[in-house]
């Protein structure tokens, strides 16, 4: 985001502070994936925005600010003509994750926003994705 080459969508509290934010790109802008070897052997479709990370708080965790975040991004997506989005994400049901792992967040939480399981890259990593219509 430093460099100016991607998006992110702030969660800020009531002073401006950010309390945790959504990262996301074109492939392009975003490029350095997880698992890139494994989704490389055999590729979904190309997107139209990556989502690549995120970030909360430690003192905000557990709080939805994640959830806020990735609704941010979706939102901004939409604004920018929407498109494929997608995402690699963690599985946690059924097992315990600490958050300083899931800067990528959960599948559980895209499932929430209507995102689809396209394919398993990782022990506990799918690809997830999901067309956002244009605002």
């Amino acid at each position: 985001m430093r460099a100016g080459t991607a998006h992110a969508a702030l969660v800020l509290d009531a002073d401006g502070v950010a309390q945790g934010w959504c990262q996301y790109g074109s492939p392009e802008e975003l490029p350095s994936i997880k698992h890139k070897r494994v989704y490389l052997q055999d590729p979904p479709s190309v997107p139209d925005w990556r989502i690549t990370c995120f970030w909360v708080d430690t003192r905000h965790r557990g709080q939805g600010i994640a959830r806020a975040a990735l609704g941010g991004a979706l939102e901004q997506i939409a604004g920018l003509g929407g498109g494929l989005v997608e995402a690699i994400p963690e599985v946690t049901a059924g097992r315990e994750a600490h958050g300083r792992f899931l800067y990528s967040a959960t599948v559980e939480l895209f499932e929430d926003f209507g995102f689809e399981r396209v394919r398993q890259v990782g022990k506990h990593a799918w690809i997830v994705s999901r067309v956002i219509e244009p605002a």
